[in-house]
């Protein structure tokens, strides 16, 4: 076979995680019907790793944990995590947006009491403002079942410019007298 260390590269591209030699072999000869020694795959590895040593890749083959998984070199990370930081920052949904509210003025809350003020599961909501740190476990619950406690993180603060929880507007300040009825008497 030709073109096996494609099939290789390809394997350890769209690995998430390091991929070990053996897992490699196996999808090969269950692909292919044919044998492959752990010596013969470890030289086209070899041979895929020195390709991206080349300073025309942005990437390289690193061996991580008894495995190997592409990696972009050293000297792109700040512009990577640039990246990141921004997509990291995108707007959050109106969920999230009502969660992380409710989650704000209530805490410390557990996910049921979110989810019925919310009316809706909010499973999503939560993994989502816990994945961009907006929101922390605080503890747990004495309730039945001991759920997890939610609370804001210090990042919450920094998110949006306040210095603690205090700052954030009283829901007195969201409400609106122009649209009552009858005569206001001064």
């Amino acid at each position: 076979m030709e073109d096996i260390e494609q099939y290789i590269e390809a394997l350890i591209f769209v690995s998430e995680q390091s991929i070990r030699s053996e897992e490699i072999i196996y999808c090969l000869q269950s692909a292919f019907s044919h044998d492959f020694n752990e010596e013969e795959i470890n030289q086209h590895i070899q041979n895929i790793t020195n390709k991206y040593q080349d300073k025309r890749f942005a990437m390289e083959v690193v061996k991580l944990n008894n495995g190997y998984q592409f990696l972009t070199k050293k000297n792109y990370h700040t512009v990577i995590s640039l990246l990141q930081a921004q997509r990291s920052k995108k707007k959050l949904s109106q969920a999230a947006l009502e969660t992380l509210a409710i989650i704000a003025y209530k805490q410390p809350v557990t996910k049921p009491d979110i989810e019925q003020i919310r009316g809706v599961n909010c499973d999503y909501s939560i993994q989502k403002l816990l994945e961009k740190e907006l929101i922390s476990i605080v503890g747990k619950s004495e309730a039945i079942g001991k759920p997890i406690l939610y609370g804001t993180s210090t990042l919450f603060m920094d998110y949006f410019g306040i210095n603690n929880i205090n700052d954030l507007p009283q829901i007195k300040d969201f409400t609106d007298n122009t649209a009552s009825i009858g005569e206001h008497a001064e």
